[in-house]
């Protein structure tokens, strides 16, 4: 900039602040030296236009650091909208009087997904509400470009859209395309409205047309703006032409070789700049410096990004260009001169990645004055390193926000929108009743956990009220919670309901469950407000919805809303967009997610365009926003402290690093240098939360007095102690038992017990011959005891089949086995006392059906659904049930049989399947059976007799082998995981 000021010179005024420097400081900088000796009023009188809000903010504060803490009357500083991310542009004066009001965003998606419900007759699937929604998303990014771009669209543009050799899809589009943008202009025109981008267009068009005809009296300077769009490109080249006009534009490329610019396309990151200079018939001689060079360092630095970020075209020259840099000094090595101050970091993962870039922000506090920041493009990433920073206390100022979906307010309304779908599903239930916007008592929300909705999910209201009549705090919260759950239901009659009135419904019943002063307190809950608000009012245009589809509806909604916190925030630290940082310098800079498909974001697919189609259309390729992520990623890379972090793999997925490192990587190389790394941060973060040595437990070895070790147990215990003895330690000794999950599915223990329970109501009411009807007599039986169970009616359908092939088989097997047998005892109790270290010991059994027979012998008969234990699980005695229950039946430990030999030990396998059923023998009557009676009961003697050894430990899972076949409840207790991958092999085994 000249000694006479930038205005001075005769317009076209075009100049550019170089990447390096710190934009708006820069720009302060220059306009108060040159409007300072104009006097006082000249620099209020002026006025600047940025590309957003957060630039013209950043503006005002760079005014008042360059101006050297002195009062001030800053310039009239105006957003001038970034068409891209929907900044509003400012209203410039009576011109906006002259348009319609412009349609808000989400009228306009809801209108235009009335009209995707409208024409769903054109498409080959009938959207559902949710589906029409995410349509009318499509719907509104494609007339945004359109409107953007000033294409037109109408008058038969879309006639000959489909012709050519196009999938049949694409031809289904075009048709569908012509009829919503039919459709559109007139419900718009319906309405008295327009659309944003159309009158955004509009404004700027006029505006640069009033400039045209009547220059504004002050100074006028467009600053950091790339003009994406024509209607701002027009613009700008207006006030580059206006008496006291001037454009800034940021980051210009002027070392460029001139075969290179020309070669500059859409995804180069001077490409936006290209097209504007080329639109105003300015050239980049025409482009003048804003500040004089003077950082050396800075200009290698901003030299070598631009070579790295060359077209793919003319990086064939690349060892050829590096000398030509270096031969261009002979004081420093350009390319390591560039280098400096340009660090790698590339973490495993992206947790290593955002506890990393927390050390880095948090390294910055420790030096007086320096300001870092972290711009990503990642919004995860950016939560994820505001977590982590508040492990220290400190606050960022973030752009990032918080997901709506996360804050309590609308996480009590989705759970109440899904209630209206299935108001028993007991997980949504105890997550409304233990909100903590709902202030229920928590005995009362224990309560109805424990012994309402834990194990299988209610049938109805009905059942769960009878569970909870000795629970009144808990059923007057479950009443409270079903009833609210039903007023939101109410509106949906034959199965639909139109949104807004479910909208209001759910509404009135949020408010009826929390108190309204807190459900819409704080910033999430006014957007949840204003969402919902908008729900109401604009939701009309909306198709109707089932209650699924509207809970998808609002999961949709709430799922797109970033709440911008605010608060106090520390004044060194910022984690800012990529498109925030345009025009914000810190001392430090961290770039982070630098991975293909996050920076840059691969091309946006669109749903209603082939790249052809668009084409034809006269719209922009898709791979014009990668360049304009290009440029954002070359003006901060040129900061003189800049960290570029990599994560080398995103969701458990090899990651592949962007191609902007990779360039400037290869660059490097070709040069034989590399970035600088950064493995103390590394390390910093690998050790932060692992401050000591892997250290994983050993396996569990509890040893209890043996005065509190168990004297009485089951055979299903025995097995127990036998497979898992620490399973025995923490139920039998600790009485911790096990709880079910809310909602437990109950197939495979109601299939068990339904068939016990059938067996033995069958045989005590049908004791003697077996009557003609058996089989439909067992299967009634069986689905009795199974919707008793809380069996759901779809697995019932299934069982229904499985019933009547098992009960053909069970009557056949009936009337085979009573032949042969004196009687049937079903679910007889047994035990057995052995005096075993000189204290008594009890056995006991429940045997499922034992059958007596007239030599004397007992066959012992038990139910399985599932698989039965091998022969050999039972003679090595890991399945004692079926030969303890035998050793106790020799022993006369069944008193209503007396005592009897064993005769066949026999599992009866009951599936419905082919085959429908299995006599599975482990033991044949006599010898064998008696042998094995011996055996078991010895082995009982060794094992009982170990664990009267003080020293002995209830050791977890001694019989791996099983570890699949039986989990165990308790295998979380023990942390097998843990110890069992961790090169404890078979210490402590049995």
């Amino acid at each position: 900039m000249n000694a006479a000021g930038p205005f001075s010179i005769p317009g076209p005024r075009w100049f550019s602040i170089p990447a390096h420097r710190p934009f708006v400081e820069d720009l302060a900088r220059g306009l108060l030296a040159a409007l300072a000796p104009l006097g006082p009023e000249a620099l209020p009188q002026a006025t600047v236009l940025t590309p957003t809000r957060r630039g013209a903010r950043a503006l005002a504060d760079a005014f008042v650091a360059v101006g050297g803490g002195k009062a001030l009357l800053l310039p009239q500083i105006r957003p001038l909208g970034d068409l891209d991310e929907g900044e509003p542009p400012f209203e410039p004066g009576e011109l906006s009087l002259d348009l319609p009001p412009a349609v808000s965003s989400r009228r306009r998606r809801f209108e235009l997904a009335r009209l995707v419900a409208e024409h769903a007759d054109l498409l080959d699937f009938r959207p559902q509400a949710g589906q029409a929604l995410e349509m009318a998303k499509a719907l509104a990014d494609f007339l945004d470009s359109c409107q953007i771009e000033e294409v037109v669209v109408g008058d038969g543009r879309m006639d000959g859209l489909a012709e050519g050799d196009l999938a049949r899809h694409w031809q289904v589009s075009a048709r569908f395309l012509k009829a919503i943008l039919t459709a559109w202009p007139a419900r718009l025109d319906e309405l008295g409205l327009i659309d944003v981008s159309d009158r955004r267009v509009r404004l700027l068009n006029a505006l640069a047309d009033q400039w045209t005809a009547q220059p504004p009296p002050g100074v006028l300077v467009a600053a950091g703006s790339t003009g994406t769009a024509p209607a701002t490109a027009r613009l700008l080249g207006v006030i580059a032409g206006l008496p006291q006009g001037a454009v800034v534009l940021p980051g210009l490329d002027e070392g460029l070789a001139e075969d290179a610019w020309e070669q500059v396309g859409e995804q180069h990151p001077q490409g936006a700049m290209r097209r504007l200079l080329d639109g105003a018939g300015a050239t980049r001689a025409d482009v003048r410096p804003w500040v004089p060079e003077a950082d050396s360092r800075g200009r290698w630095r901003r030299r070598l990004i631009n070579e790295a970020l060359r077209p793919a075209e003319a990086t064939a020259d690349w060892l050829a260009q590096i000398d030509r840099l270096r031969a261009e000094s002979t004081d420093v090595d350009p390319i390591a001169e560039g280098l400096k101050g340009l660090s790698l970091l590339s973490a495993r993962t992206e947790e290593e990645a955002a506890s990393a870039c927390a050390l880095l922000l948090r390294e910055a506090l420790e030096t007086e004055g320096l300001t870092a920041a972290l711009v990503t493009p990642d919004q995860e990433l950016a939560r994820r390193v505001s977590a982590r920073l508040a492990r220290w206390c400190v606050v960022a100022d973030s752009s990032a926000g918080a997901p709506l979906a996360a804050s309590p307010a609308a996480i009590l309304a989705q759970h109440l929108a899904a209630l209206a779908v299935a108001p028993l599903d007991p997980v949504r239930l105890l997550a409304v009743a233990k909100h903590p916007l709902l202030r229920a008592e928590p005995s009362a929300a224990r309560d109805l956990e424990l012994k309402g909705l834990r194990g299988p999910a209610p049938r109805d209201a009905d059942q769960l009220r009878a569970k909870l009549e000795k629970h009144s705090d808990a059923l007057t919260l479950a009443e409270r919670v079903l009833a609210a759950a039903g007023r939101a239901a109410a509106p949906y009659l034959h199965d639909q309901a139109q949104p807004a009135a479910a909208a209001r419904a759910l509404v009135e019943n949020l408010e009826a469950l929390a108190d309204p002063a807190e459900l819409w307190a704080g910033a999430a809950g006014e957007s949840l407000a204003d969402l919902l608000s908008s729900l109401i009012t604009d939701g009309l245009a909306l198709p109707p919805a089932t209650p699924l589809g509207f809970a998808d509806l609002l999961d949709r909604l709430v799922n797109e809303e970033t709440v911008r916190t605010g608060g106090a925030t520390h004044p060194r630290l910022r984690i800012l967009g990529a498109i925030e940082a345009r025009l914000v310098r810190a001392d430090r800079l961290i770039l982070a997610g630098l991975e293909e498909g996050i920076w840059p974001r691969g091309a946006p697919i669109d749903p209603f365009l082939s790249r052809p189609m668009r084409g034809r259309l006269g719209l922009p390729p898709p791979e014009r926003r990668i360049g304009l992520t290009a440029h954002d990623f070359a003006q901060a890379a040129c900061a003189p402290d800049v960290v570029l972090v990599h994560s080398e793999r995103r969701g458990g997925a090899p990651a592949v690093e962007s191609r902007w490192l990779w360039r400037l990587k290869t660059l490097a190389r070709g040069a034989q240098l590399a970035l600088a790394e950064r493995p103390d941060v590394l390390a910093w973060a690998r050790d932060l939360d692992a401050p000591g040595p892997y250290a994983p437990i050993a396996r569990p070895a509890p040893t209890p007095p043996v005065a509190d070790r168990p004297r009485r147990m089951a055979v299903t215990r025995i097995e127990a102690l036998t497979r898992d003895p620490y399973a025995v330690w923490a139920r039998d000794i600790l009485k911790l038992y096990p709880l079910d999950r809310p909602d437990e599915p109950v197939e495979a223990r109601a299939r068990g017990t339904a068939i016990h329970a059938a067996f033995e109501t069958f045989s005590r009411d049908h004791p003697g011959p077996v009557p003609s009807d058996a089989a439909e007599i067992f299967a009634g039986l069986y689905l009795d005891e199974l919707v008793k169970a809380g069996m759901p009616p779809a697995a019932l359908a299934r069982e229904r089949a499985l019933a009547r092939e098992a009960a053909l088989w069970v009557a056949a097997l009936e009337t085979r086995r009573r032949a042969g047998a004196e009687r049937v005892v079903v679910e007889a109790a047994g035990e057995l006392t052995l005096d075993i270290g000189d204290r008594p010991f009890i056995v006991t059994a429940k045997a499922d059906r034992i059958e007596p027979t007239p030599d004397g012998l007992a066959h012992i008969l038990d139910y399985k659904t599932g698989a039965a234990p091998s022969k050999k699980q039972v003679e090595t005695g890991f399945s004692p049930q079926l030969t303890l229950t035998a050793a106790i039946l020799r022993e006369g430990g069944f008193a209503e049989l007396g005592r009897r030999e064993p005769g066949d030990l026999t599992y009866l396998r009951v599936t419905g399947r082919k085959p429908a059923g299995v006599e599975e023998v482990r033991a044949t009557a006599g010898p064998d059976s008696q042998a094995a009676a011996i055996k078991a009961l010895d082995g009982l003697r060794e094992l009982v007799g170990r664990y009267d050894n003080p020293g002995q430990p209830y050791l977890s899972r001694v019989a791996p082998q099983f570890v699949h076949d039986h989990a165990g409840d308790y295998g979380h207790l023990a942390r097998v995981f843990e110890w069992s991958t961790s090169g404890d092999d078979a210490e402590g085994t049995e």
